[in-house]
């Protein structure tokens, strides 16, 4: 069902808020049309926010007759590091961390709705985006009595504001404590996991990724010239211990995210991707914590994981990448993925030393991996070791017979195999 502000005169709506422009705006807005406004903020260890506390001061300056600072910085992590454990980036590069949040956040607004017997959330997406989906679709598949109020789906919001131009002369005009000005080159999205960086001018593809301002770490061009070793151990898929300092998920991302940052690590990731309601959209994003993590938990995967299993790990983790994007991060095929990937973090304990230099990542060494295939000696190609050369002459014979007959049927044609310049 679609509502409207005309449908929540004298009614209360919990927001969902980060406490920027769009959030002071629809907040003062609502209770200009005599609705009442329960502002709810998750605390999501968002780097680019001093204080977390502030943005309530914010919201009530800006009319809410509440306002909540949710910590779900726990929450945020473990979520990251489940995603990590899936390798679930997003049409290759994107670690999903906009879309992540958004399901942490609806899972940790909807206690509060339900101890007030509030039944309707509101948040501030576009029309054209993708949290709009995730927001709707996790909170009805959590609560199906709860229903959604969109601004930006409402007539008479679009009619008092056309977009952020209006928004920051109406905050100005009413002087409400907001950060943005007329000059504001493009919007973040910031939490634990990563930034993401769009619209104004990231909108233009004549606009380098560089434009940005890093916030947490450097560009790879201005790290340091001298690399940096870094062990971290993994104990059934979760990092427990970044060199010699032990860590929880919130830990093992602030350590990753200060140590990769400063090598330029997952720092202006640029990256045009497809949205789920049709559109392209171009983001430039820094995630040097995800990517550090994701990076030598990959090493650890390439060591325990034999041909059949890589396969299908791989199709799941674009499948897991994806629902997170489009916002079935709860539903049933999700959930079984996930099961998946629990299996094999039962296997995934190790060490892996890796190297971090200018943006890049290289493997230095694995250790302590009870569950690693590998072995030297039957991999060795200065011995016989465990395998004998002779047993291939067998393999080969049986492959063979395939491949004759390929022949022999006349599907063989080697000038089919060129590509003509």
């Amino acid at each position: 069902m679609h509502i409207t502000s005309a449908d929540l005169k004298g009614e209360t709506v919990v927001m969902a808020v980060s406490g920027g422009l769009d959030s002071c705006t629809i907040a003062h807005w609502l209770t200009q049309q005599n609705i009442k406004v329960v502002a709810y903020t998750a605390d999501l260890g968002q780097p680019d926010e001093e204080d977390i506390e502030h943005v309530r001061d914010r919201m009530i300056a800006c009319g809410a007759e509440d306002a909540i600072v949710d910590n779900l910085k726990s929450e945020i992590a473990t979520a990251g590091i489940n995603v990590m454990q899936a390798s679930a980036r997003y049409e290759g590069g994107y670690w999903n961390t906009t879309g992540i949040a958004r399901h942490v956040v609806v899972e940790g607004m909807l206690p509060l709705l339900q101890k007030r017997g509030i039944t309707i959330l509101g948040h501030g997406c576009t029309g054209r985006g993708n949290d709009q989906v995730r927001f709707e679709l996790a909170a009805q598949m959590l609560d199906p009595r709860i229903r959604v109020y969109a601004p930006w789906r409402d007539p008479a919001f679009l009619q008092a504001f056309g977009g952020r131009k209006q928004m920051i002369d109406y905050c100005n005009n009413h002087n409400l404590p907001i950060k943005a000005t007329h000059d504001s080159p493009y919007s973040t999205d910031a939490n634990l996991l990563g930034l993401t960086h769009e619209a104004g001018e990231l909108e233009e593809l004549t606009t380098p990724a560089n434009r940005i301002e890093p916030g947490m770490g450097v560009f790879p061009v201005d790290a340091p010239q001298e690399a940096e070793h870094v062990d971290i151990h993994f104990e059934k898929g979760v990092p427990v211990k970044v060199g010699n300092q032990t860590v929880n998920p919130v830990d093992a991302l602030g350590l990753c995210n200060t140590i990769g940052g400063r090598h330029g690590i997952g720092i202006g990731l640029h990256t045009v991707e497809n949205r789920f309601v049709g559109i392209k959209s171009r983001g430039v994003y820094e995630a040097p914590g995800m990517e550090g993590l994701g990076q030598n938990y990959e090493y650890l995967l390439q060591l325990i994981l034999d041909r059949r299993t890589r396969r299908l790990y791989d199709q799941i983790s674009a499948h897991i990448a994806e629902q997170i994007y489009q916002g079935f991060w709860f539903d049933t095929a999700t959930q079984a993925s996930w099961a998946f990937i629990k299996h094999l973090n039962n296997l995934a304990t190790g060490t892996i030393s890796s190297t971090l230099y200018k943006g890049n990542i290289s493997f230095k060494a694995a250790s302590n991996t009870p569950n690693s295939l590998y072995n030297a000696d039957t991999s060795s190609m200065e011995e016989i070791g465990e395998f004998d050369h002779e047993d291939s002459q067998g393999f080969l014979g049986v492959l063979g017979v395939s491949a004759r007959a390929l022949n022999h049927a006349g599907q063989i044609n080697s000038q089919d195999s060129r590509i003509e310049p």
